[in-house]
């Protein structure tokens, strides 16, 4: 396919659609480089509209890796909203990309970052729009080769039939890597077409090519076997594990958004991994272990990033940004750096039990002051010890009452329904919960101009967690207990007025349950959906949970197996998962003991302070925990 902008053709189309903005490019720090130039092309996409994937971490960060080498082009595409849609495919407009409206199909590789598998859908839309065959096996060399990343490639089987290949972890050195192959593939000529080009990624171990495995099915419906059906692919592969983040310093420079955007701030990524255990929670169990930037490097990413993007905001990112273990110095360092000059800071993700007073003074300096989100995930002191959060009551209400007293007024506590062993008293307790936090902070205050937001997500088991064996709770009983909950809250009329309340019902949690845990055969259930016209399954608006089920049971009912059998049974110790052939680094009989200790209520600690407890991690990914301190301070950068 010509590389030509196809931007000519686009134009006329854009007064015509909601936000044109966004299918302009050309912000700050983007990248326009020469096709020719180039011996290596990718087009990197986060599958969901411009104003949530550009400000995606990852896509930015493999943007600039890819393009700080002088024979290597990369452009980046976002999913187009319905109006444009229709339109480009009245008008033969193909999916393009925001840097230079080159066609997606004319690049060497298409590289897909999935954050949810509610993305889906969005997929199979770009790959249409494209002209690239949705199935991988209709494919040849004159096709880009389609590659799935984030934390949804941990289990790519449900989209197997329409990827090339899926790279687990992280993808800093996995990219340059893949971008090598490929360029000694195209300068040998080619040899062996696609198929070749595909078994040089799979030899390396650490690229899962779907083709080159076969699935084999017991008359229940479970997996008997997932096995490799060309002698030189790999039984297993492996995660990838960037170490040393403090070689990695991106972005260095950030791209700055046109059109509005969810987030728009310098985010830094402080560390990476977290050993807290919680076992709902897959971005931790599979981005382990610990790796901290040091304080001096992450010093120097925010005077560049400021710099080169004249953002106003810093965000410290991470699992769990107050475990870092300089954060105070962190902080304290960046205010000082930045004092008088309208530059905040936050801390998007914050331990309940890692706040305190110091870190409320320093993120508020400045007298901004960003929102403060507190994630206890359980009402009940039991359901935490379940879930391995390892908060108490105290300790939540004493850290909610330091953020009224440090001159918050609005705090958002965000919870979970449909855990596994959850009852109907463990989620009223978080209305009590609720309660209590908004009569100590008047108390400490001495002021009822206080709120907080209590927010539910319902709860989905996930791949390579203590949790990937769970039942689901059908979403009856969730929209249940949600119902139950606002009652509770509002009991109280002079608590409850203060109580702001947000939840998802349990209907997009079960299919994105679905996706989550599905294997091969779940593929046929996301083409009939996209047919039917879904598109932005995470959009509650654009969600359609009939069109979901309706195509569940037409798919896979007459194979025997159903979205019941997917998502609401629990499953034993010895069935094979579909993505057992897919090394997290995590041990299985470690998992499953600690799924075991959660229905006993057993508590597990930090491996970050205790002595190692065996997940598998470091010895079988031959890493390390890499965290501080390194007694460094950061100076002001003029005396202020």
């Amino acid at each position: 396919m010509s590389a030509a902008s196809v931007f000519p053709r686009l134009e006329p189309l854009l007064p015509r659609v909601s936000k044109p903005i966004q299918y302009v490019g050309g912000e700050l720090n983007a990248v326009a480089k020469d096709w020719d130039s180039a011996a290596v092309r990718w087009a990197l996409m986060y599958p969901d509209a411009y104003e949530v994937g550009q400000p995606n971490q990852g896509v930015q960060i493999l943007y600039e890796v890819l393009n700080e080498r002088d024979d290597v082009l990369a452009e980046r595409t976002y999913a187009v909203w319905p109006d444009l849609e229709a339109l480009m495919r009245e008008h033969g407009v193909p999916q393009f990309t925001v840097d230079a409206h080159r066609p997606v199909a004319a690049f060497d590789l298409f590289g897909v970052s999935f954050a949810t598998e509610m993305g889906y859908t969005n997929l199979l839309a770009a790959l249409d729009l494209a002209q690239i065959p949705l199935d991988a096996a209709a494919r040849d060399e004159s096709h880009p080769v389609v590659i799935a990343g984030g934390h949804a490639a941990f289990n790519p089987e449900p989209i197997a039939d329409f990827i090339d290949a899926a790279v687990l972890g992280d993808g800093e050195e996995a990219v340059l890597e893949i971008t090598d192959i490929v360029r000694a593939w195209k300068a040998d000529g080619r040899p062996g077409g696609r198929d070749e080009l595909l078994l040089r990624l799979a030899r390396t171990e650490a690229v899962y090519v779907p083709r080159f495995y076969d699935v084999d099915y017991l008359p229940d419906g479970r997996i008997q076997r997932v096995i490799p059906n060309r002698a030189e692919v790999p039984f297993r592969v492996h995660k990838r594990t960037t170490m040393d983040l403090d070689q990695w310093p991106y972005p260095k420079q950030p791209l700055v958004p046109l059109a509005e955007t969810v987030h728009e701030r310098y985010a830094v990524e402080i560390f990476r991994g977290c050993t807290r255990g919680c076992r709902f929670c897959q971005a931790g169990m599979i981005t382990r272990p610990v790796r901290e930037r040091s304080i001096t490097t992450i010093g120097d990413m925010v005077e560049r990033g400021i710099k080169e993007s004249g953002f106003n905001e810093v965000g410290l990112l991470s699992l769990s940004s107050a475990d870092h273990s300089e954060i105070g110095d962190v902080c304290s360092g960046l205010a000082d750096r930045y004092e008088g000059d309208n530059v905040s800071l936050s801390l998007p993700s914050t331990r309940v039990d890692a706040f305190n007073v110091t870190l409320a003074q320093e993120l508020s300096r400045n007298g901004r002051r960003s929102g403060l989100t507190f994630a206890p995930e359980g009402g009940s002191e039991r359901i935490r010890r379940v879930i391995n959060k390892m908060v108490s009551e105290e300790d939540l209400i004493r850290t909610v009452v330091t953020a009224y007293q440090g001159g918050w007024r609005q705090v958002k506590l965000y919870f979970m329904c449909g855990l596994p062993t959850e009852t109907d008293d463990d989620v009223l307790q978080i209305a009590r919960l609720a309660h209590e936090v908004i009569k100590a902070g008047r108390e400490a205050t001495g002021s009822k101009d206080i709120r907080c937001t209590v927010s539910i997500g319902g709860f989905v088991p996930k791949p390579h967690t203590p949790f990937q064996w769970a039942s689901q709770a059908d979403p009856e009983t969730v929209d249940r207990r949600l119902k139950l909950l606002k009652q509770e809250i509002n009991s109280n009329r002079s608590l409850g007025r203060a109580i702001g309340y947000r939840y998802h019902d349990g209907e997009p949690s079960v299919i994105e349950g679905l996706l989550s845990r599905g294997d091969r055969r779940v593929g046929a259930v996301i083409r009939r959906v996209w047919e039917q016209g879904g598109r932005f399954d995470g959009w509650s608006e654009h969600f359609s949970y009939r069109r979901w089920t309706d195509a569940a049971a037409e798919a896979l009912e007459p194979m025997g197996v159903s979205l019941a059998w997917y998502t609401l049974r629990e499953r034993d110790e010895n069935e094979v998962l579909p993505w057992d052939h897919l090394d997290s680094g995590l041990d299985k009989e470690w998992l499953w003991a600690d799924w075991q200790d959660s229905l006993s209520e057993v508590e597990q600690d930090d491996c970050r302070w205790t002595p190692c407890f065996d997940c598998g991690v470091c010895p079988g990914m031959d890493t390390e925990i890499q965290i501080g301190p390194t007694g460094r301070k950061l100076l002001p950068l003029t005396v202020v």
